[in-house]
């Protein structure tokens, strides 16, 4: 599986092309006034890539396409677009018109910035989708999940089920791994610690390092990337660990012997925002507004085990495919997100106190 949070990164040169195709093209007269409605009927879309953009492709932009005769230009964009976003906004160089977001990462930064474009749209809009995927101006519409998953062949009489079960070496020895970062990370320790997933925040920084203080010795890796987290549990590297669901179902797929547990699970969500300013801020209003569908949501989950943000969609996903995503009942009930607002006022201070402790 692929990750937004660890995607195929366009190369610059890739990148500074495309801003001097576009610069280029506002310089030079236009041709002839069919021209300029052919280009005017385009909406440049950026994702993160590979299976993204297929099942991006799928569900969205060809339909969109066929439904309104605007042609969707895909580009993969970088893997934290929040600076690349930022930049277009204030230079008004607009490389593309619509882009992929996550919710606890970046909206309450833009928002806080106005860099957004509104598109007024509300929960109420689209009847079946998870109130905290819309906003006035973004709209998710797949959500992933940072789980524990382990080794079937190391636990198969008893295996672990909370994150405490993971704190808890002596009944459930083997190597682990964590992620290398707070997010989630934190939240995983205090869970371990006894605090209900439901009144995690504000989250309780010294009571969580005390309990990461417990753990440390006994995490064999460190991963930074989807990639690294897959082939550590598929090879049997580590027994147990954080990751994300798409890259531990990546595993499974790939036959390796694992299993996922939801509980506990801490879920973001991934959509769709506009750079306050794009020219072309109509048809991507429209763009956003079309995937809220669940019918067309449905069909992402064909290319990625990632969940629905309308709920009605698991109304066309197979039977056998729903319970390997997020967003089914049964998985989200034991889940939760992790706090946006909490995250945007605290992040920088608990990523300086994370990256020390880990070198101490």
């Amino acid at each position: 599986m692929f990750d937004s949070h660890d995607p195929q990164n366009p190369s610059r040169r890739r990148l500074l092309q495309m801003a001097g195709a576009t610069a280029l093209a506002g310089a030079l007269p236009l041709a002839t006034s069919h021209t300029a409605f052919a280009q005017a009927r385009q909406l440049i879309v950026s994702d993160p890539g590979g299976p993204y953009t297929v099942a991006y492709r799928r569900a969205f932009y060809d339909p969109f396409e066929k439904a309104t005769g605007i042609k969707v230009v895909s580009v993969a964009r970088d893997s934290q677009p929040v600076a690349q976003f930022a930049a277009m906004v204030q230079t008004k160089n607009f490389v593309w018109d619509v882009t992929t977001l996550t919710l606890s990462a970046d909206i309450p930064y833009l928002e806080s910035k106005g860099f957004l474009e509104p598109i007024g749209m509300k929960a109420g809009d689209f009847p079946g989708i998870m109130p905290e995927a819309v906003t006035s101006d973004w709209l998710g519409v797949d959500v992933y999940s940072t789980v524990l998953a382990y080794r079937t062949d190391k636990f198969q009489k008893e295996a672990p089920q909370t994150w405490a079960d993971f704190w808890d070496v002596k009944r459930f020895p083997g190597r682990r791994s964590l992620r290398r970062s707070p997010l989630d990370t934190l939240e995983q320790a205090l869970m371990a610690d006894g605090v209900p997933i439901d009144k995690l925040y504000p989250l309780d920084l010294d009571r969580a390092f005390r309990s990461l203080d417990k753990i440390k010795p006994h995490i064999n890796l460190w991963w930074t990337s989807g990639a690294q987290a897959m082939q550590a549990i598929q090879s049997g590297d580590v027994d147990m660990m954080s990751t994300w669901n798409g890259r531990a179902q990546a595993a499974i797929d790939n036959k390796a012997p694992v299993k996922i547990v939801w509980n506990q699970g801490l879920y973001s969500i991934e959509g769709w925002g506009i750079p306050k300013g794009t020219p072309r801020a109509e048809f991507a209003r429209q763009f956003v507004r079309f995937c809220g569908d669940p019918a067309r949501q449905a069909l992402i989950t064909q290319d990625l085990a990632y969940g629905p943000t309308n709920l009605k969609a698991f109304d066309g996903i197979p039977k056998e495919r729903a319970p390997l995503l997020p967003t089914a009942p049964a998985n989200l009930k034991g889940m939760r997100l992790p706090s946006p607002q909490w995250w945007a006022d605290n992040r920088a201070k608990a990523t300086e106190r994370f990256n020390a402790w880990l070198l101490s």
